[in-house]
């Protein structure tokens, strides 16, 4: 691997940096008040008008997209390991950032699959507008009333009948949902109950305003209302054109998997850059306050806390960066192992330094007045999040236990 990073991320590096201490940073309390004021009207999923300024200030500077190295972007080319560094940065600003460089899930992994799987229709229709963020989408692929991490346990039913998929089944944690620019959804479920695990599923698309499609509820995170929802949505009856399938029948299982390799890398790398600005405030907080007598910055308990963090935190970037580089070279299947292991270290490591952040700000740690609650919400849920950290554990034990032992 080459550390150095490459020309080009360094300038879009550069640019994004700008960008943040520019516009995103001064901006957290516009969005916040807009916020409130949306709440208080009745509105918690509309998006804040600020939003929408600063997406046009990125989209003018060329700083939109910048995770899809694909055609429809050339002058990006970025590859996953160049994104990568990209995505920590936007993490200092989760709620915010990821959005307005329209890099933002669940729309990132839902436009990746419709470049590599959708069909030309399917990309006029659906990833165009996505592209051009002027809508948003969801992924329904989670249900309440089976263990989800088992993607093979999914029940909703997608069964044709004639021209159509007639889809029946409930799905919750379906993000984004609630936002009112949510035109479409990725549907995952069942077309062959008879075929073998791995070629039950599939995935259909399913505009959000079809007959029989119902929101049933808004799930909150720790209480957290995002603006985008998180949804519990039931299906009864729905039909759709078979037009609407994406890809082949049964390949339900191996799009999620392409789906959430690079995904993956952007979930950690935006959560070190999470646990980064974590660390900052709990820098400035311990050079800020005094306690018996000196400052909390010069107590031994709060100097290991700091150390052990930057210790973490740089250990945890190499880990990413390998496993991007690795679905660069040699693609996410031979990346198996390392996607699963990013995914169990960088939440557990970032949970960690944020917990530390808010126990340096005492009460101050754990109300409104910090983004340190909003930040160990999102860091929390995503052990969670696309596989809990048990499976992923599993999945490296199985590894390592068929790799062929040493004779030593």
């Amino acid at each position: 691997m080459e550390f150095t990073l490459s020309p080009k991320t360094q300038e879009y590096a550069g640019r994004l940096k700008e960008f943040m201490d520019s516009e995103i940073f001064p901006s957290e309390q516009i969005y916040q008040s807009q916020r409130e004021s949306l709440i208080a009207a009745g509105s918690p999923h509309v998006v804040p008008q600020i939003m929408e300024e600063l997406k046009a200030k990125a989209k003018a500077l060329g700083l939109w997209n910048l995770f899809l190295p694909s055609s429809h972007h050339p002058a990006h080319g970025l590859s996953v390991t160049e994104y990568a560094t990209l995505a920590e940065i936007t993490g200092w600003s989760p709620e915010i950032a990821p959005e307005v460089f329209n890099c933002s899930a669940p729309d990132t992994g839902n436009m990746e699959v419709l470049e590599m799987f959708g069909n030309v229709e399917q990309q006029e229709m659906w990833l165009e507008p996505l592209l051009e963020g002027v809508i948003r989408s969801g992924f329904a692929m989670t249900e309440p009333d089976v263990a989800s991490s088992d993607a093979r346990n999914i029940q909703t039913s997608i069964m044709r009948d004639g021209d159509e998929y007639l889809i029946n089944g409930r799905k919750w944690w379906t993000t984004g949902a609630m936002d009112p620019r949510c035109k479409i959804l990725i549907v995952m479920g069942r077309t062959n109950p008879e075929a073998d695990q791995y070629h039950q599923q599939s995935m259909v698309l399913v505009p959000l305003n079809t007959p029989g499609v119902k929101i049933e509820r808004n799930l909150s995170i720790f209480g957290y209302q995002d603006q985008h929802g998180h949804a519990e949505i039931s299906f009864t009856n729905v039909r759709v054109p078979i037009a609407n399938l994406i890809g082949q029948e049964g390949a339900g299982f191996a799009i999620a998997q392409a789906r959430l390799g690079p995904g993956r890398v952007h979930h950690c790398m935006r959560a070190i850059g999470m646990a980064e600005r974590a660390l900052s405030l709990m820098v400035a907080r311990a050079q800020s306050r005094t306690a018996f007598g000196k400052e909390l910055a010069q107590q031994g308990v709060i100097q290991q806390w700091i150390a052990e963090a930057r210790i973490s935190l740089e250990q945890s970037r190499l880990l990413v960066l390998k496993c991007a580089w690795m679905i660069d070279t040699y693609g996410a299947k031979a990346a198996r192992g390392e996607i699963a292991a990013i995914k169990v270290a960088i939440p557990r490591m970032a949970e960690a330094i944020v917990d530390h952040a808010i126990q340096v700000h005492g009460g101050a740690g754990v109300s409104q007045d910090t983004v340190l609650p909003f930040l160990y919400s999102g860091v929390r849920s995503l052990r969670i999040v696309d596989g809990p950290d048990e499976v992923h554990i599993r999945d490296i034990a199985r590894m390592e236990l068929r790799a062929k032992p040493s004779k030593n």
